[in-house]
């Protein structure tokens, strides 16, 4: 062993300046008595006391995250239960979206406009209806004149006009509001 090598490792490991050239050489070349000397050294001694310390807040740490374990479960548990809820409120939540425009839809001024415009040909019809009703019980009727015509009651005559009257004067409203509807006369407010 040359003498630089010696003085720089006695610079390094001040701890082994007392050791002889023959003690260094036997250190190097006995691994036990290497392995006695390297632990006898302060800094190893430090290190080795660091890691034990080390290890003690790893194992108090992995003592209390065991304590936690079980809580940490129940609570995994939990969230997961609580997400699953928040999934299917959620579904719920665009069915109730869905209803409500379908709801809405039904209200909309292009919705209630075309049933309007069904509702007057509807009351037409109607009406119509009744009219033709009322002759064809006429052509059937019920008493005849000498002449072989039927000729209806004062009561049913007056019963059909006072029902048709009506017909069409719900129908004669329902063109007023469509016509003032297709005119930009009407206003729709969303309160």
């Amino acid at each position: 062993m040359s003498t630089d090598v010696v003085t720089q490792l006695t610079m390094e490991f001040p701890e082994l300046a007392h050791l002889s050239r023959q003690d260094l050489e036997d250190l190097l070349s006995d691994t036990n008595y290497f392995q006695a000397v390297f632990h006898s050294l302060p800094a190893v001694k430090a290190m080795y006391a660091a890691q034990a310390e080390l290890g003690n807040a790893n194992e108090s740490i992995a003592n209390n995250n065991l304590a936690s374990q079980e809580r940490l479960y129940r609570l995994r548990s939990e969230t997961q239960d609580a997400f699953n809820e928040a999934k299917l409120l959620e579904a719920r939540w665009k069915e109730l979206e869905k209803e409500q425009r379908d709801v809405y839809q039904r209200y909309t001024p292009q919705f209630l406009l075309m049933r309007l415009r069904h509702s007057v040909t509807a009351q037409d019809d109607a009406s119509e209806t009744l009219a033709n009703a009322f002759i064809q019980h006429q052509s059937l009727g019920t008493s005849e004149s000498p002449s072989g015509t039927s000729t209806p009651s004062g009561k049913e005559i007056d019963d059909f006009i006072k029902e048709y009257k009506e017909a069409r004067k719900v129908y004669h409203k329902r063109v007023i509001w469509s016509d003032r509807w297709t005119k930009g006369q009407v206003e729709w407010r969303d309160d």
